[in-house]
């Protein structure tokens, strides 16, 4: 299962054990808080409805920086606190006790402190947790004012703050990845412009040499300046292509970045690769090779080559029981295809990879080919990881 999917499963999860919790608060107020008049009997209603209404907001996952959480958020506070003072300055709590106050409401209010900290806009979320703090607060005071539920009151602002400090940090963490990862781009297209730079001097250098040399055999060997020129349109063609492709994703910000490539190291040079693996692991690792690798696009070949190296690191790193690796490389007509293998029984998830900004790297550098790359377990057991290049688009676009 990919790290997207894990995250979706324990939302989904959080999720049904919160409305689970807030039914079973609800019962429990009904059960205990039956109201002995009408004026109580509308109370019970009014802050069953309260803490209803505080589902929508902790409910789904929120948009970072959302202006209407913390908008909705404010006017409930405001609602509950207004109800909390119709109770202590109108009817005096004196025959409210049965209905004024229960633990859904302080519950459904708490969790709007943590999501408002957790997701809303930063100029309106500490207004927004504050008065959601205050209202969670004055709720026992919807009973009385003696020491006791001072108490209650105290403890439920020390809930409240929890639940705002666990959002904080849950954004401050979110927020540092984001940043991690963003500077792992700029690494990454900061790389990608050396290559770029390396790869376009070896080639435009190979056509000043061919250029040079044609004008001198010329007159002795036409036929050789012919070919000397087609070597030369070649060479120039896939210059443009791929200075075209990588000028492009360099200039839009919004492209997919790449990883850091090897230009020299291509699927060819995959060898010395897992000659260097096996001299330093225990696991002996395969290569299996289905065609021709030779005239591939170098992008192709470079990131080909970078993802081999990947799912090697992954097995040396994280399985270290593994007793072979299979690295399978096949070409088809519009197709390369790759595959890094190992038989490991060490549990191994996206969390157990740590930060994982190598593979999210490798992964924006495949897809900006147009490819796709997966890692998971595999059906017989270890870790695979699959990576598809489509050759004619690497080619043409």
């Amino acid at each position: 299962m990919s790290t997207p999917d894990l995250r979706r499963w324990w939302v989904r999860l959080a999720q049904a054990a919160g409305l689970v919790a807030m039914g079973l608060l609800v019962l429990f107020d009904l059960r205990f808080g039956t109201p002995q008049s009408l004026a109580a009997l509308v109370l019970l209603l009014v802050r069953m409805g309260l803490a209803v209404a505080t589902v929508p907001l902790w409910l789904p996952v929120h948009r970072l920086g959302s202006r209407l959480l913390p908008l909705a958020a404010l006017v409930l506070a405001c609602a509950s606190l207004a109800v909390t003072a119709a109770v202590v300055v109108v009817f005096d709590g004196s025959y409210l006790i049965s209905g004024s106050w229960g633990l859904a409401e302080s519950a459904g209010l708490i969790g709007v402190v943590f999501v408002v900290a957790r997701w809303g806009a930063p100029r309106l979320a500490p207004w927004a947790a504050a008065a959601a703090g205050l209202a969670v607060a004055a709720l026992p005071l919807r009973v009385g004012a003696e020491s006791l539920l001072v108490i209650f009151g105290l403890l439920q602002v020390l809930a409240a703050a929890g639940a705002a400090g666990v959002g904080i940090y849950l954004r401050i963490m979110a927020a540092g990845r984001e940043r991690a990862i963003a500077l792992v781009r700029a690494e990454q297209r900061a790389e990608f412009a050396r290559d770029l730079h390396d790869f376009i001097a070896h080639h435009v250098t190979g056509i000043v040499v061919q250029a040079q040399g044609a004008r001198f055999v010329a007159e002795q060997d036409p036929q050789r300046v012919i070919v000397a020129l087609a070597q030369i349109e070649r060479a120039g063609a896939e210059t443009m292509a791929s200075m075209r492709r990588m000028v492009g994703i360099l200039r839009n910000p919004d492209a997919p970045p790449d990883a850091p490539l090897a230009p020299l190291a291509g699927v060819t040079e995959l060898e010395p690769l897992l000659n260097g693996f096996n001299g330093a692991a225990n696991a002996p690792a395969l290569l299996h090779v289905d065609g021709d690798l030779d005239g591939l696009p170098v992008e192709v070949s470079t990131s080909a080559y970078r993802v081999v190296m990947e799912g090697l690191t992954n097995t040396r790193q994280h399985a270290p029981d593994a007793r072979s690796v299979d690295v399978a490389v096949r070409r088809t007509p519009d197709w390369l295809l790759i595959r890094v293998a190992d038989d490991g029984t060490s549990p191994r998830t996206a969390s157990a990879r740590g930060h994982g900004f190598g593979l999210i790297g490798l992964t924006e550098r495949v897809r900006a080919l147009g490819g796709t790359i997966t890692a998971g377990p595999g059906v017989a057991g270890g870790w695979v990881l699959d990576a598809a290049f489509p050759l004619q688009v690497a080619v043409t676009r």
